[in-house]
């Protein structure tokens, strides 16, 4: 009777368990630095390499989940090669690192992270986000001070990728280059080597527009944001012209729900624009890891765990990331 007792528990641990692999595959252990070669991201070789991975909602109210073990669950459990460490400018409840947030703490939290997503073997993104504040100018100076700082402390890490304005809104592409015109020497003046991620105007969507006219530099990608059950064919009509003028794009944040992070969920569209950045080689992260009460959270609510995450601790959203990626990875 006991040793069916524990066959018949065996089985239900198994039941819980999320069922993703974990491959190695682009991974930095085996890619190392990033490139962007021929307008698509690449390994140290020049082979194309896709990111797969998610968000953390804003680190001033996700900082339990910078861990090594919340971390290892991520990458060996979701699958995810990559984790956005989202370091708010302004706002969340004003404690943005720019509007009276503890910077110290902060700025520790983003090295954490890295170091953490180093020994899960994934990329970081370090993205500093710009969103209720609009103009990445308007913080000019936080973000000199930030961004020379923080390359030189993560010069040596083959994993990070800095994304230098999550969502420009309310100014001009123009606007936005004269930012990063200041902020990219910056970051090569240290880690020369390194991959940069510029956002776009309209909420990281008119990647067309960045086409038209982009910087002058090498190794940088530009961002563009998603929603699926608000942002359709139109913003994939921008996406196409963006990439037939050879544009390198990476969809650094995107949801399943509407672009308020709320109902309704549309999956199917969600597959749809997934199915056109694997076609043209594009990574992507989802928004967001927390139990943030929201639908594009990939936690639910009640979920109070940091690590050992089982199948029933994920939201729709998280199921169908862990899904997505098991199914794009093998």
């Amino acid at each position: 009777m006991k040793k069916i007792l524990v066959f018949l528990l065996i089985l239900l641990l198994a039941a819980c368990a999320p069922k993703t692999s974990f491959d190695g595959k682009d991974r930095p252990s085996v890619n190392g630095q990033l490139q962007v070669v021929n307008g698509r991201l690449a390994d140290k070789n020049g082979k194309e390499v896709v990111l797969r991975g998610i968000s953390s909602n804003g680190l001033s109210v996700g900082e339990r989940y910078i861990n090594e073990d919340t971390f290892h669950d991520i990458s060996h459990v979701m699958g995810a090669n990559v984790f956005r460490l989202a370091l708010y400018t302004w706002g969340v409840g004003s404690v943005g690192y720019c509007s009276g947030g503890d910077r110290n703490r902060l700025y520790q939290d983003v090295l954490k992270g890295v170091d953490a997503a180093e020994k899960s073997d994934m990329y970081a993104i370090v993205d500093w986000h710009i969103l209720d504040d609009g103009d990445p100018n308007k913080y000019l100076e936080d973000a000199k001070d930030f961004f020379s700082r923080i390359s030189k402390d993560l010069k040596d890490k083959d994993n990070v990728l800095y994304e230098i304005c999550n969502e420009p809104n309310h100014c001009d592409w123009n606007t936005i280059k004269s930012y990063a015109d200041v902020i990219i020497p910056i970051i090569r003046e240290h880690d020369p080597d390194s991959l940069i991620i510029v956002g776009t105007p309209n909420w990281s969507q008119d990647v067309d527009i960045a086409a038209g006219d982009p910087l002058g530099y090498d190794n940088l990608l530009y961002t563009l944001h998603f929603y699926s059950a608000t942002h359709k064919e139109d913003l994939r009509n921008k996406l196409k012209t963006a990439l037939s003028k050879g544009l390198p794009v990476f969809v650094t944040e995107f949801g399943i729900t509407s672009s308020s992070g709320g109902y309704p969920i549309d999956k199917e569209e969600a597959d749809v624009w997934i199915d056109l950045l694997e076609e043209n080689k594009i990574s992507w992260c989802m928004w967001n890891f927390s139990k943030a009460a929201e639908p594009c959270a990939a936690l639910k609510g009640d979920c109070l765990k940091t690590k050992d995450f089982l199948t029933e601790d994920f939201s729709e959203a998280g199921l169908w990331l862990i899904d997505t990626i098991k199914d794009k990875t093998n």
